[in-house]
């Protein structure tokens, strides 16, 4: 297990950047990831694979919600997304590789990878190979989490160096029902934090009282939630939680 930086216990995390679409910053966006390093703010971001293995800073697989194209990111190389616009914004889709220079090592970077384990562009393992590839070298503080333990798996052997988390939650609802009996009962439990040497958790905000996440914050390991969208919610989030991801609010900065 590597241990984290202390700046992602103490600096709030910008859920996909302080994004503002009204006010020119979208989700993911170089505008919205420099709001953030200019407000203090820790900067959570989403990685994508783009057709010829480039890691894309994007949260979707599809390019629908976010831009005025459509179709899968997987299909598109990566000089293509570059040039597609954010809506709101003026910048194109950042590679991950032009995010690290941006932050720079300036303010804590929390890199989600999303599971491509079910898709058929890449083979597994594709996007931890090239994410660990870019961050070698890199001077700041960073660290990868992912909901698929699988691909957390991957990291810890890619990428020993920086720490690594599970994206987690209550596995409830039509999204998990494909999990039998036994893996929902796992996963709930949250039995893949020790076999993939996981730094901490990131955690489904409303369900932090679950014993499972209590327990594993009990023993030292530290406990973020997601999404946090007002300061009130931040307030009870906090009771349970060591730090938040937040949006569409301020989240105050410690001195």
């Amino acid at each position: 297990m590597t241990a984290l930086p202390q700046d992602f216990l103490r600096l709030p995390i910008a859920h996909r950047a302080y994004h503002d679409r009204d006010a020119g910053r979208p989700e993911n966006s170089r505008e919205a990831i420099e709001a953030a390093v200019a407000a203090g703010y820790g900067i959570e971001i989403d990685l994508q694979l783009s057709a010829d293995g480039e890691a894309m800073v994007f949260h979707d697989y599809t390019l629908n919600r976010v831009t005025a194209e459509t179709g899968d990111v997987d299909a598109r190389d990566a000089a293509t997304l570059s040039a597609i616009p954010l809506s709101g914004g003026e910048a194109g889709i950042p590679t991950f590789a032009e995010v690290l220079a941006q932050v720079a090592g300036r303010v804590p970077l929390l890199v989600e990878l999303k599971d491509q384990d079910g898709r058929d562009a890449h083979a597994p393992g594709t996007l931890e190979a090239r994410a660990a590839q870019l961050v070698e070298g890199y001077d700041g503080p960073l660290a990868f989490m992912s909901f698929n333990p699988r691909m957390v798996g991957r990291l810890a052997e890619l990428a020993p160096d920086w720490p690594r988390g599970l994206t987690t939650c209550a596995y409830e609802g039509e999204h998990f029902a494909h999990l039998s009996a036994e893996e929902k009962a796992y996963m709930q439990a949250l039995g893949a934090v020790e076999p993939t040497g996981s730094s901490f958790i990131s955690h489904e905000w409303k369900d932090l009282t679950r014993d499972s996440v209590t327990a594993l914050r009990a023993k030292g390991l530290p406990v973020f939630c997601w999404t946090i969208r007002s300061a009130e919610e931040e307030a009870q989030a906090r009771i349970h939680a060591d730090n938040v991801t937040f949006e569409h609010f301020a989240a105050e900065v410690p001195a």
